[in-house]
């Protein structure tokens, strides 16, 4: 099957706030494809998240997924930021734009061919974890031996065992399909406690009350635009906090990075999953009356 163009930055961007599904056919010959390249370079990879999930429950990609995970560990299987780079490469000249992050629990590159983004993340092992979006904690155990399954006719490495790591990831009800509510089950599950590789509650303190000009802010708008004080914003795996009479909240932000919040104020509660913030800037946060789940770049830059 010919692949599509669509691999472009602002392709890459659209995947952000657009949720909609892959086209399951197209993702399947791209998983193909990246099996090709890695196998070819030596680079050993695993199913994880999303995609790990339908392989391993529904031995078929779950078709309101957007996106497809792969995932590596720096330090297992002779992976190097060197070979990174390298895979990198390859994608790039098989037709794919490829966007690289860096953070303290993985380097991410992203890349996107026929509107669909597959997204590599390279693990950082931290006190014999490592650290899925947004804070899930994972022992290593899990990843130096990975499992063999047959999936889309070809052979892919996952977790081992596969059933612990979606029961850490997804929770005790990993095997029944959820199309939004398992954002939420994802968010609760992560400790209020910030994880390592990200600043303590001193640093945090420090950052949001005297080196308030580094802070994020959010401010919380109920649905006649009025501020809301005294509003509940979680960010998982960082820090809790409430608006002022304002309806700002201030908190430390570690890095330019998406992040996965929960407000909440009077009857309303909202997960947003991933949203883009960073150090120093101000965000708004508007409810929208006919949903209160699954949104994408809810926040707007004030």
């Amino acid at each position: 099957m010919a692949l599509k163009n669509g691999a472009d930055e602002p392709a890459l961007e659209r995947t952000y706030s657009d949720s909609r599904p892959i086209d399951v056919a197209i993702a399947k010959e791209m998983l193909r494809e990246a099996k090709e390249i890695m196998d070819r370079l030596g680079v050993a990879f695993f199913l994880r998240q999303g995609t790990c999930l339908g392989a391993v429950r529904d031995n078929e990609l779950i078709p309101w997924d957007d996106d497809l995970d792969l995932g590596s560990v720096i330090g297992l299987n002779g992976l190097n930021e060197g070979s990174i780079d390298r895979v990198v490469a390859a994608f790039r000249d098989h037709g794919y734009f490829v966007k690289v992050d860096r953070n303290g629990h993985y380097i991410n590159a992203a890349m996107i061919k026929s509107s669909i983004r597959m997204d590599w993340a390279c693990y950082r092992m931290i006190d014999g974890n490592i650290f899925h979006y947004p804070g899930i904690r994972l022992p290593i155990r899990l990843f130096t031996g990975l499992k063999e399954i047959e999936f889309i006719g070809e052979k892919f490495l996952v977790p081992n065992p596969p059933e612990e790591y979606l029961r850490i990831k997804y929770g005790p009800s990993w095997m029944t399909p959820k199309k939004l509510d398992w954002v939420k089950d994802v968010v609760e599950m992560i400790p209020e406690a910030a994880v390592p590789g990200r600043a303590g509650k001193f640093r945090q303190s420090l950052t949001s009350h005297v080196l308030w000009w580094r802070a994020g802010r959010l401010r919380v708008l109920d649905h006649e635009e009025n501020p809301v004080s005294g509003a509940n914003v979680v960010i998982a795996g960082l820090s809790r906090c409430k608006t002022n009479r304002r309806g700002y909240a201030r908190f430390y932000l570690p890095c330019d990075d998406f992040y996965a919040l929960v407000i909440r104020y009077g009857n309303h509660e909202e997960v947003l999953y991933e949203e883009k913030m960073a150090p120093g800037a101000t965000y708004v946060y508007r409810p929208d009356p006919s949903s209160s789940s699954g949104r994408l770049g809810v926040l707007s830059q004030q």
